[in-house]
């Protein structure tokens, strides 16, 4: 019975893979047939547009884990000795997704924005075993005892949320608040995503990413198209409310994006999600913030609620109505504000 469940399983996967390739193949032809010329043409970004090294967002610093041997790099932003914020962006972001927060926090905290595994500045090995989840949440308990600490209050946005969610879960001690942005708890999701096909459709790309080197080559059609328009689309991107990303923001993330072999890294990181799930363990035992933007393209806002029943903690949830999945910068003034409050909750609870 088992067994025939595995199989079933994996049949799923590769099915709506092939799918969700044959729907990029048509995409594709439709490129080449509309603007053949531009289709396979990419501009050549060899230098860092200057918000990348914006003084007031931070240092930028690196550390080699001794275990693993790899170099992560990251921007610190704050005194050293302070508490310790560390953010954990999503995809296809990098730490500057960050910088509001990082201009934000810095004033009480050691606030850290780190490039994971495979992204960025960091290193990135090139089997894709070496992505799995483990190693993933390895990696932020070694780069927290790098720097210095033995715990942090611990942030992640869409996978970084996920990975925030699992370190929460296998290494407590070691985060004093968890605050998640538009990522619901892994066991919701993968629940959720059996059960509801619109939600299926909505993570296609889990399934499209697990084929090799297609996804890489499909994020450089039209010199990053799907990229920029992940966040300036109707559909997907910031709306008419937000903090739109203006053109030098938008060619940080083409830079970091377009350098040779920076795609695989990061969508590396989906081609171990189905072998790793479901959980084994799923409590959360610390106080817990949950940030929504309802307007979210790739995850159903149903799931927030949902996650409330795996924290055995202080839980709170806030749905914003006109935000985007991109909600730390779609909306970073409300987003710090409620961030605040939560930390300072908590504090003024521990008094009484």
């Amino acid at each position: 019975m088992v067994a025939a469940r595995a199989l079933l399983f994996w049949a799923l996967v590769y099915s709506y893979c092939g799918v969700c390739a044959c729907i990029a193949g048509l995409r594709l032809l439709w490129s080449i047939g509309r603007r053949p010329g531009e289709t396979f043409r990419w501009a050549v970004r060899e230098n860092p547009p200057a918000c990348l090294n914006d003084p007031s967002l931070g240092t930028h610093c690196y550390v080699r884990i001794k275990d693993s041997g790899l170099r992560f790099h990251y921007v610190a932003a704050g005194e050293r000795g302070k508490p310790l914020m560390l953010l954990l962006h999503g995809f296809p972001e990098f730490w500057y997704s960050w910088r509001h927060q990082l201009r934000e926090f810095k004033s009480e905290y050691r606030v850290v924005a780190l490039d994971l595994r495979g992204y960025g500045e960091t290193d990135a090995p090139s089997h894709k075993e070496n992505y799995k989840l483990d190693c993933l949440i390895t990696d932020i308990k070694d780069i927290l005892e790098s720097l210095g600490y033995n715990k942090c209050v611990l942030i992640g946005h869409d996978w970084g949320g996920m990975i925030a969610w699992l370190v929460a879960i296998c290494y407590p001690e070691m985060v004093t608040k968890l605050i998640v942005v538009n990522f619901p708890h892994p066991s919701v999701f993968t629940e959720y995503i059996l059960r509801h096909p619109s939600q299926l459709i909505k993570s296609g790309y889990y399934f499209f990413f697990q084929m090799p080197w297609f996804p890489e080559f499909m994020f450089t059609v039209n010199d990053f198209k799907v990229l920029k328009n992940l966040f300036t689309s109707q559909a997907t991107g910031i709306g008419r409310k937000g903090c739109r990303l203006t053109a030098e923001d938008i060619e940080a993330y083409l830079y970091v994006f377009s350098q040779p072999g920076a795609l695989t890294g990061p969508i590396n990181h989906y081609r171990n999600i189905f072998s790793c799930l479901p959980l084994q363990h799923h409590e959360v035992v610390m106080p817990t913030l949950l940030l929504w933007g309802e307007r979210d393209a790739f995850m159903e806002v149903e799931m927030a609620e949902i996650t409330r029943i795996y924290v055995k903690n202080h839980f709170r949830l806030t749905i914003l109505s006109e935000a985007s999945h991109w909600l730390q910068q779609d909306q970073p003034d409300i987003v710090n504000k409620l961030i605040w409050t939560f930390l300072k909750e908590e504090t003024t609870r521990k008094r009484e």
